[in-house]
């Protein structure tokens, strides 16, 4: 039996890139539009900014500034297949549903209004008067406290600004947002430590670090222009280090698709100096080993590991930390983190001679139980050193969708400060708006289930595809008296409406935006704090499609809420809502000054990020040191104490050939997998005890002791360089065996990687 180390063949970027994209624009029959698209994407003058993740565009004027990732997105979004009133006239849902993933969403843009009733159980094509009736009907018809607006990462700011303002003015609190799904632990964890619940570093930082600690994430495949900055560090001498369950191809051979001789030879470079893989869920032991190692050190040799002064004039806490380190037992360290302490102490030992370090994460940090507890040991790593602040060095979540970060700066989630909504009713003069606090997305998934959340609305997103226990949720949502949902293209679940459900179809990010006669543009905030200005590039598929904005503001005039807002005029006019955006971000986000200025003339600007200037937001105006125990309460623990070793603790993953729920294929070109999708990766030695092989067919079970039995079945097991005790499959194939019961500490993030399962062979 052999198990693959993730070395072999091509490098990842390179020649397979370049081949990626092509493919993907002659698969949606637009081939041409792939120069337009590499000329304009993400450039910041007439440019759009690509829909896909939200990591920083390079300042300036460089060639070229896209990956094979986003030219996928761009290919999917730029595709001139339309879904029309024929495709949709006369279908049930159970017709829609029998088609697969990828064959929904390749259907082509949608272009029609189209409602669903449960009286006559079929989808039909409708106008915009007949569909914006419809929506002011039933909402009017509705409790607002038993209606959700769900905001995904892909709208602008604009849209989702008023998304929050259309939500509050009706009366509901409820604002989930995709968020909630990802990186919700990040900005609970920074904002407690240092103030600010974003990173602290910009692009520029990755030119200047001396080590870079990329944790919990695989940029090759997720976000391939965060692989070029890491290229371009170890190509100028900086060292990185990846911390991560899988030993992913993009850490041990990379080639930029940039680089002609890399290009002509084939051939590519190892960016990650050392890989850690770590035992899923080991993040905080680790982390704690290695502030432990630079305590011994320090108290060996005093004043050469940490910046004392830094420490003393800027932070809080540090004798509780240093207490938390000594109580910690080296061999539970090592057992719980699945490296020898040697490994650990490799790692310590990099950071302490590194003069400035950035560490970087995404999901597989966030994806846990003790999510926050780990992330503010990221942070608490970072501060012993001096690194915040201060050029090359910072702590940095990659967003993964394109304006997650910006929504939250418009208000578009549950959560939000009085002063923001203060700032609302003085912006409108004679607004009253509700001030209740709202569910989240698990609350929304709660309400969903009990019968307490009746209508669900949606700004873009593929949310009962995305949510824990996926199944259950899907058949929640038919449940529903009302369904709307804003979208470029047909997804999963939209094939599950409520007794009245609509389906709209919006402009994407490569559209050009009419509105009364003038070009709008829109605008997004990156990973980095810096908001930019996107301008489509080609001629909409349909006069029926509309813009998101356009869309949110003339639902809330058709629903005749708040006379005082000029919905209307926002609808046609940007500049002038971007104005009163301005007005409502006085004192809650510095820089929004001058906002349509700024976008006109430089098309960019960053935002004031306090803790990257050492201006700590927090009660005491200090960063804080915050400790956390290591617990035995998580489920796997749990699982283990009732089902011994049969139990594994399962993370979901992202293929190559995917971004969030959108497949592009049943194929991962940087696993060895083709044409199968429904895939386990478990460590060889795992497989023999249970008396399995690499190929064989296999049934997995979550072992969360809720009452639910999920299970998927005939399964492909494949033996990989996994942790022992460790198992990854596709999302959202496994997307079923996520316990929606089971949710991270302080902020309710779905446990996506770190679920136990048992796995068994398939019953012929």
């Amino acid at each position: 039996m052999t198990q693959d180390t993730g070395r072999k063949g091509k490098p990842a970027g390179g020649r397979g890139a370049i081949k990626g994209s092509v493919q993907a624009f002659a698969r949606q029959g637009i081939p041409i539009k792939l120069l337009a698209s590499f000329a304009r994407a993400n450039k910041v003058h007439g440019g759009f900014d690509c829909p896909g993740c939200a990591f920083p565009d390079k300042a300036g004027k460089p060639l070229l500034d896209s990956c094979e990732q986003g030219q996928k997105a761009i290919a999917w979004e730029m595709t001139r297949k339309a879904v029309g009133g024929e495709f949709f006239n006369g279908k049930t849902p159970a017709e829609l549903q029998g088609r697969g993933d990828f064959d929904l969403e390749f259907q082509g843009r949608l272009t029609t209004p189209v409602l669903y009733e449960k009286a006559t159980g079929r989808f039909r094509a409708i106008d915009w008067p007949e569909a914006y009736a419809i929506a002011a009907r039933e909402l009017a018809a509705l409790d607002p406290g038993q209606v959700a607006f769900y905001a995904s990462g892909r709208s602008s700011n604009e849209a989702a600004f008023l998304w929050q303002l259309a939500a509050r003015a009706y009366g509901s609190p409820h604002l989930p947002d995709s968020s909630n799904f990802c990186h919700e632990p990040s900005g609970y964890a920074l904002k407690q430590s240092i103030g600010t619940g974003k990173g602290t570093c910009s692009l520029e930082d990755f030119e200047k670090a001396d080590l870079i600690i990329v944790i919990g994430q695989n940029p090759a495949s997720n976000h391939p222009r965060m692989m070029a900055a890491l290229y371009e560090a170890k190509k100028r001498g900086a060292m990185v280090l990846a911390i991560n369950p899988l030993r992913e191809r993009g850490f041990d051979n990379f080639s930029d698709p940039k680089n002609l001789v890399e290009l002509v030879r084939d051939q590519g470079i190892a960016v990650a100096d050392a890989v850690y893989q770590v035992q899923i869920g080991g993040d905080l032991a680790l982390l704690k080993g290695v502030m432990k190692s630079l305590l011994e050190w320090e108290r060996a040799v005093p004043g050469t590991m940490f910046d004392h002064r830094f420490i003393a004039e800027h932070t809080e806490g540090i004798d509780a930390l240093f207490a938390d380190l000594e109580a910690c037992d080296w061999p539970d360290l090592v057992e719980r983190s699945g490296l020898s302490e040697k490994k650990i102490r490799d790692i310590a030992y990099r950071y302490a001679h590194a003069p400035a370090t950035m560490i970087t994460w995404c999901m597989g940090l966030t994806h846990h139980l003790e999510a926050v507890a780990t992330i503010q040991q990221v942070t608490n790593l970072a501060l012993l050193r001096g690194n915040i602040g201060r050029p090359g060095a910072g702590v940095m979540p990659v967003r993964g969708h394109s304006n997650v970060q910006g929504d939250r700066t418009m208000g578009a989630t549950s959560t939000v400060t009085a002063a923001w909504l203060d700032n609302l009713e003085a912006t409108f003069p004679g607004l009253r708006i509700c001030r209740d606090a709202g569910r989240d997305a698990a609350g929304v998934i709660d309400g969903l289930f009990e019968g307490k959340v009746s209508a669900f609305l949606s700004l873009g997103g593929n949310f009962g595809v995305a949510a824990p226990d996926a199944p259950r949720v899907l058949a929640a949502l038919e449940r529903c008296k009302f369904t709307l949902h804003i979208a470029t293209k047909l997804n999963r679940t939209h094939c599950h409406p409520g007794e009245i459900g609509l389906l709209l179809p919006t402009l994407g990010r490569t559209d050009k935006d009419l509105r009364a006669g003038a070009e709008q543009c829109i605008s997004t905030e990156d990973s980095s704090s810096t908001v930019r200005a996107s301008r489509g590039l080609q001629k909409p598929i349909s006069k029926a499609q509309r813009s998101e904005p356009a869309i949110v503001a003339q639902l809330a005039h058709a629903l005749g809420i708040a006379p005082m807002v000029p919905w209307l005029k926002f609808a046609d006019d940007y500049a002038a809502l971007r104005d009163r955006i301005e007005q409502c971000q006085s004192g809650i986000t510095q820089g929004f000054e001058n906002y349509n200025r700024k976008l006109a003339d430089d098309g960019r600007f960053p935002l004031v990020n306090h803790a990257a200037q050492r201006r700590w937001r927090t009660a005491s105006g200090k960063a804080q040191f915050i400790t956390h125990p290591l617990r035995n309460d998580s489920p796997v623990a749990l699982a283990k104490l009732r089902h011994g070793d049969d139990v594994l603790t399962l993370m979901t993953i992202r293929a190559h050939d995917q971004f969030n729920t959108t497949v592009y294929s049943q194929d991962d070109r940087y696993r060895g997998v083709t044409g199968n999708r429904r895939v386990v990766f478990l460590n060889a030695d795992d497989l023999a005890a249970r008396g399995l092989r690499d190929g064989d067919r296999i049934d997995v079970e979550t072992l969360v002791d809720d009452g639910i039995t999920r299970r998927v079945e005939g399964f492909t097991a494949r033996a990989w360089n996994i942790p022992p005790g460790c198992a990854a499959a596709y999302y959202p194939e496994a997307g079923g065996l996520i316990a929606a019961s089971t949710l991270s500490s302080h902020t309710r993030t779905p446990l996506y990687k770190e679920m136990p399962v048992r796995v068994s062979a398939t019953t012929p």
